[in-house]
């Protein structure tokens, strides 16, 4: 039966873990005020008829902190990029030279930065969230372990291991969030 709780351990571990991995994704998407290429990772450009992701299409770069460059490699698909751009919705007005896409990423203003930290932290909840519901997962799996005659020792056991777990990815949540607030208030 100790196979079965580091069993359940494990999953929890892994289900918590991935709820970390989230995060950081969606903080990549969260714009700090420094151009980053991750900002068009949800831009999708019209590559003869299938919707294919920019970075398929194109190599995107960043030759200084307020410049995104865009060089795609067929020429004909200029005018695509430019246009899946303005879709996104990213709040971005592309240019074009005739050879590449140029993406001026203006500084953020005050109130700006303020609607990002909201934005982080409500990320965070949602993270904290899913942490919380692979405890409550894990400790229904270790009641059922219980009746079907598990120690209950064992079991108390367990649960304390899942609340050791959970708050250790809950800090790692903070620190993460920490981190993120200061880089986006940053100047």
């Amino acid at each position: 039966m100790n196979e079965d709780i580091q069993f359940i351990l494990d999953g929890t571990e892994e289900a918590m873990q991935n709820a970390l991995t989230h995060l950081k994704k969606q903080f990549a998407n969260i714009r700090a005020g420094k151009a980053s290429p991750a900002m068009l990772g949800s831009v999708m450009v019209d590559y003869y008829g299938s919707l294919t992701p920019l970075a398929q299409v194109a190599n995107v770069n960043t030759p200084d902190g307020r410049t995104i460059s865009i060089q795609p490699w067929e020429k004909a698909m200029i005018h695509e990029i430019e246009k899946a751009i303005m879709n996104a919705n990213l709040g971005f007005n592309p240019m074009n030279n005739g050879e590449s896409v140029i993406i001026n990423v203006p500084p953020l203003t005050e109130e700006r930065r303020k609607d990002l930290v909201k934005q982080a932290k409500a990320e965070a909840e949602d993270a904290k969230v899913g942490v919380r519901n692979d405890r409550k997962n894990a400790n229904n799996e270790i009641k059922k372990l219980e009746k079907d005659g598990l120690a209950e020792d064992l079991c108390r056991n367990a649960e304390v291991d899942v609340q050791d777990l959970t708050d250790a990815h809950i800090k790692k949540i903070d620190d993460i969030l920490t981190v993120k607030e200061k880089e986006i208030l940053t100047v």
